[in-house]
């Protein structure tokens, strides 16, 4: 593997990144090996990324990632004996609610942490969307019932569980639409648009390995985005580049984003 940051953490985040792909490589083999469906837990970003750095040593097998929804962040990594495979995703979605409506006062860091002091590892636990009203947590199957059984408070507010849940098939995140010019497509430039910071902030950001495109860590600004791409920047959120609405004299770009919010 590679580090994939300046950091004095670079070597220890390097060991990780190798161990990690050790056990996706073990996941692969045991796919090839018994001509099985293998799930990893979900993957952060990063993971991801890793997982797409050494995807070229599982060629035997067909390799994708799920998250459940079409939006997902965090995902599973799944290996297939072969392309067509049909699969079933173990992956399992609780709504929580509670007689108020709270979706304006309790936000994903409230259900993150409830969930989290429940002692449950991270790898466990996929997206948290919040949506009319409701919470809808993913998570592996085989920790289904432990969550609807012991998530009875969020924050001060009572909640209740309830398993096998689904979200709206034309769900899609709630976003900000923000229009602006930049001086050209590079990945610098269009992430200070949407977060309406300096450029310098921006490159920070890449810099530090907190930037992906489509889950694939990028670390040059320099990167010329492509009409369609969803960024994701670690600690700030994430956006898609819609498309280029128009040309100035000038030569900058009038672009379209989708700020998820």
């Amino acid at each position: 593997m590679y580090s994939k940051t300046n950091h004095s953490t670079s070597g220890n985040k390097n060991k990780d990144e190798m161990i990690l792909a050790g056990r996706l490589s073990d996941l692969a083999n045991t796919c090839y090996n018994r001509n099985i469906p293998v799930f990893s837990g979900f993957l952060n970003l990063n993971e991801q990324d890793v997982l797409s750095s050494a995807k070229k040593d599982f060629a035997r097998v067909c390799v994708l990632t799920d998250g459940g929804y079409e939006y997902a962040e965090r995902r599973v990594a799944v290996f297939l004996p072969y392309d067509d495979y049909e699969y079933t995703l173990p992956v399992e979605v609780i709504k929580v609610e509670t007689d108020k409506r709270f979706a304006d006062n309790l936000t994903h860091r409230d259900f993150l942490g409830a969930l989290m002091n429940l002692g449950i590892e991270r790898s466990l636990l996929g997206d948290i969307i919040i949506s009319d009203g409701a919470a809808y947590v993913f998570c592996l199957e085989r920790i289904a019932q432990f969550i609807a059984d012991n998530l009875t408070r969020v924050r001060n507010d009572y909640v209740r569980c309830t398993r096998n849940c689904e979200l709206d098939k034309d769900f899609s995140p709630s976003y900000k639409e923000i229009m602006g010019s930049v001086a050209s497509l590079r990945l610098d430039a269009v992430i200070s648009l949407a977060f309406n910071e300096s450029r310098s902030h921006s490159v920070s950001y890449i810099e530090d390995g907190l930037v992906f495109v489509n889950g694939r860590l990028i670390t040059t600004n320099a990167y010329n985005l492509k009409e369609g791409e969803i960024i994701s920047v670690r600690g700030k959120g994430r956006f898609k580049y819609m498309y280029t609405k128009s040309e100035t004299k000038k030569g900058r770009y009038m672009v379209v984003l989708n700020l998820y919010v």
